[in-house]
């Protein structure tokens, strides 16, 4: 039998608050689905159309978010290789082998995994991933929009708009911004909360 094949794929490496998002994704051969591509070409109503035929007719999917403070705590990069290990780790069935969108697979993968540079635009598994990635990171900034409603972070998913940038200068950073990021601890210091 071939080895199951996962494609790992992530959202929201670059935003100043929120987590970043990580998706693993096992496709069943028997069972396409029309019309994937990388998730950042795709309008927002395509990818939720995607979303849930995705869950449906793959072997396996898994979606791991890697909240702000394991963020600063790790850094961003290696908070997404952490976020890409527990997402393939708990694929059931498990993969045979990964292909990881980037230039980098992650350290203590349960199984061999090839790097992709742009393999959200090549692979299918790894645009999958990339969708449930996006679809579920944006949902997620849509749910502490209701919690920190004077951030916006429904609109800009909390990524470093002249909106959102504003709304740090008048407001200083709430609990989910990410403090190791530059602009979230210029906006510390300017309010005299950086030791």
């Amino acid at each position: 039998m071939t080895a199951l094949v996962a494609g790992v794929d992530e959202a929201g490496r670059g935003p100043l608050a929120g987590p970043v998002c990580v998706a693993a994704v096992i496709l069943d051969p028997a069972r396409a689905i029309d019309g994937l591509g990388d998730s950042k070409q795709l309008s927002e109503r395509r990818r939720e159309a995607l979303y849930p035929l995705i869950l449906e007719r793959a072997v396996a999917w898994r979606i791991e978010f890697v909240e702000a403070a394991e963020i600063d705590q790790r850094n961003i990069l290696q908070a997404t290789m952490a976020g890409m290990r527990r997402a393939v780790a708990l694929l059931s069935p498990a993969a045979g082998h990964a292909l990881v969108d980037g230039n980098r697979v992650p350290d203590g993968l349960p199984c061999p995994a090839t790097a992709i540079i742009d393999g959200d635009a090549l692979e299918p598994a790894i645009m999958a991933a990339s969708i449930l990635a996006k679809v579920a990171r944006d949902a997620r900034m849509r749910a502490l929009h209701q919690q920190y409603p004077a951030y916006g972070f429904d609109r800009h998913k909390g990524y470093p708009s002249p909106l959102h940038r504003e709304a740090l200068r008048l407001h200083g950073p709430c609990p989910e911004h990410r403090r190791s990021f530059a602009p979230v601890r210029e906006a510390l210091a300017a309010a005299g909360l950086l030791a």
